[in-house]
């Protein structure tokens, strides 16, 4: 008896020990905060009102600007392929730089338990969140096996025509060697519909608003409002939940093909819309840096460039970015009437920038800011409203700073940083010595102190810009003698970033010719 009343007592002990830490690790969970990732495709920096742009309306856009911190320097790292959004969507996946992630990827695809393990859905998942993720997918790994809950998988694109190899045997096949009723045959003769326009005025081989050229409009509904009806959907799911919740919303929008309904694209009259400063018909060493007439993106518009041309496409980027922002106006509308938002912090950004037709090109593979730098915003209940940081992070920073808003501790495999204490305003100095960036083997960057420097392998040619008087990146400075050390400086520093990086590119007959 004795015995049974010292058992029942440890047994009644341990139960309420039990249910002690049962419910201490259920406090833990329901007071981690909420993620909302909303992420862009081929958005670049400038085309926010509320960040400069009078052109453009984004009035929920302009909502994060006005609640939240804006970083007006963030960087996506490069790509190794034409496809830069799968290089960034890696990188942010797995937290690794550019190269690393390239490696890493492919392990992806050979049933490797571990690699999904570390990505950035399942460390959520690791610390008790609910994960979804719906739209634009685009890395090796299968999504299912990185979220726990998966709706619309959307390719790196919408469907078009474009057959990159084909095109261009085509294109060589006939250009300069064949004449057409008289005239010599030009690259609109072996190109898609949607590409290498507008001609003219008279041009209308296609629309952007036409649901017959599919794109967007396959399946009946843009796909911006599939996905903002997903996000609504699960939002209402959620906000009966006490579990955390990590939500990936990607969209497609702005990528090509630039389509909206009329009514967004009347809002832009080509007479409103100005060139952008740096503005030329053709780039001099295009076709040296991998963005010739053969690059899908750079088709899209006709060669040489005409003022004409880029108008339009601006208007149709312009016009499906400001359908966007109508969509993640309703998202944020959503989350607010949840009640969820005292605990939610939410993340804007997109994959990389966009050129459409600054100096001279149209799409992201080179490394000046309008295509390697997107905006990045961010709000939550500690985060200071109105406040703009001008400190240099990557994109990809986003995947550490929710880790620590989530309590994780950041894997050793995990290599960029968070920028929460930089939101806060507790750090104002970067935690990068310099931003790198890469396209294949074509073009090296490093951005420091305020200068950029661009390496052009190929043909030997250096790049150098002060970014603080020219932040259009239109003067080069790289011949001017006052500027060799500087230049020599920052290749210097550019080669030991490559060893950083695991970048295997040899720059040093380029560094040992200055």
């Amino acid at each position: 008896m004795k015995n049974g009343l010292v058992y029942s007592i440890l047994f009644s002990g341990l139960f309420l020990l039990v249910g002690c830490l049962r419910q201490d690790s259920d406090l833990a969970t329901a007071e981690k905060p909420n993620i909302v990732f909303l992420f862009a495709d081929d958005l670049t920096y400038s085309a926010i009102h509320a960040l400069g742009n009078s052109e453009i309306e984004t009035p929920h856009l302009d909502r994060f600007v006005h609640n939240g911190v804006s970083f007006s320097h963030a960087y996506n790292m490069g790509a190794w392929g034409g496809a830069v959004c799968a290089a960034s969507r890696a990188m942010i996946i797995s937290g690794r730089y550019v190269w690393r992630a390239n490696e890493f990827r492919k392990n992806w695809g050979k049933g490797d338990t571990t690699h999904y393990n570390q990505s950035w859905g399942k460390l959520m998942e690791g610390a008790g969140y609910d994960t979804y993720m719906t739209g634009k997918w685009h890395v090796d790994a299968q999504p299912e096996q990185v979220f726990q809950t998966v709706k619309h998988i959307r390719p790196g694109m919408p469907k078009d025509s474009w057959n990159h190899h084909e095109m261009v045997r085509q294109f060589k096949e006939v250009v300069n060697k064949q004449l057409i009723d008289g005239r010599r045959v030009t690259a609109g003769d072996v190109m898609p519909i949607g590409y290498n326009r507008p001609q003219g005025k008279d041009d209308d081989s296609w629309s952007p608003s036409d649901p017959k050229f599919g794109g967007f409009w396959e399946g009946g509904k843009h796909w911006s409002e599939v996905l903002r009806d997903d996000a609504l959907e699960f939002i209402d799911q959620a906000k009966a939940k006490d579990d955390p919740f990590f939500m990936y919303l990607a969209f497609n929008a702005p990528h090509d093909p630039r389509q909206a309904p009329q009514e967004f694209i009347d809002k832009y009259p080509l007479e409103n819309i100005s060139l952008p400063k740096s503005w030329m018909p053709e780039y001099p060493w295009k076709d040296s840096i991998g963005n010739g007439p053969g690059l899908r993106d750079e088709a899209l518009a006709p060669f040489p460039r005409t003022e004409y041309a880029t108008k339009v496409n601006i208007q149709e980027y312009y016009a499906i970015i400001t359908h966007l922002d109508d969509q993640i106006g309703k998202i944020l509308d959503a989350l607010e009437a949840s009640g969820k938002m005292d605990n939610t912090y939410i993340f804007f950004t997109a994959d990389h920038g966009l050129a459409v037709g600054k100096h001279g090109l149209f799409g992201k593979q080179n490394m000046f800011d309008h295509s390697i730098r997107p905006p990045l915003m961010v709000m939550g209940p500690d985060i200071p409203k109105g406040k703009i940081v001008n400190t240099d992070v990557y994109l990809q920073d986003i995947m550490a700073t929710s880790l620590e808003l989530a309590g994780v501790e950041k894997p050793s495999y995990v290599e960029f940083n968070s920028f929460l204490d930089q939101a806060r305003g507790q750090k104002t100095a970067s935690h990068y010595n310099a931003i790198y960036g890469a396209y294949i083997d074509n073009q090296r960057m490093i951005r420091k102190d305020g200068y950029k420097l661009i390496v052009y392998p190929k043909i030997n040619k250096t790049l150098l810009f002060d970014l603080e008087k020219d932040p259009e990146e239109i003067q080069n400075l790289a011949e001017n003698a006052d500027q060799k050390d500087k230049v020599k400086s920052l290749f210097a520093d550019l080669i030991v970033l490559q060893r950083d990086m695991d970048d295997d590119l040899d720059l040093q007959h380029m560094y040992a010719a200055l």
